[in-house]
């Protein structure tokens, strides 16, 4: 039994580390243009996503804020309930959505445009209603996640 658990082990490791690698070639004109939004951000990165993407965002926007770039995370449920209103035009939000079709994006996006925010996003469907809305895009895709029954988002949670 505990050499199963090691092939296993050893197994999803393997292919979250193959996934990893592949996001070094997708660097492009996108990343740059992502970064260069960032650092020429004049006040908050908001960052934002349901779910695992939600949890992702959190410790991203930590992370932001752990290195000196004023960030903090918004729900998109509660951004939609009155915490769009913390979110000025000098802002940046960063939206991660594996599937870029999030419902609540529909309502967040033209609120986000009417206030003359950038938006940029992770997500691993670049031509999603969220890849298209988007400054920039940082495609997540993988090939395959490394959960046995195709459940639990594993490779894709690893790239952000």
């Amino acid at each position: 039994m505990s050499e199963a658990l090691l092939n296993a082990g050893r197994q999803t490791l393997m292919l979250e580390l193959q996934e990893a690698s592949r996001l070094p070639e997708r660097l492009g004109d996108d990343f740059v243009r992502a970064a260069n939004i960032i650092l020429h951000c004049e006040g908050k990165v908001v960052v934002s996503g349901i779910g695992k993407s939600g949890h992702i965002g959190k410790k991203i926007a930590a992370t932001l804020a752990s290195t000196g770039t004023p960030a903090f995370f918004v729900h998109p449920a509660e951004a939609l309930h009155g915490d769009l209103g913390m979110i000025e035009s000098r802002d940046v939000m960063l939206f991660i959505s594996y599937s870029g079709g999030a419902k609540e994006l529909d309502l967040i996006i033209p609120r986000l445009e009417d206030k003359s925010i950038a938006l940029l996003a992770m997500t691993g469907k670049p031509t999603s209603p969220l890849g298209l809305a988007a400054k920039a895009v940082l495609d997540i895709s993988v090939e395959r996640e490394a959960c046995p029954m195709h459940l639990a988002p594993t490779s894709s949670t690893v790239i952000p």
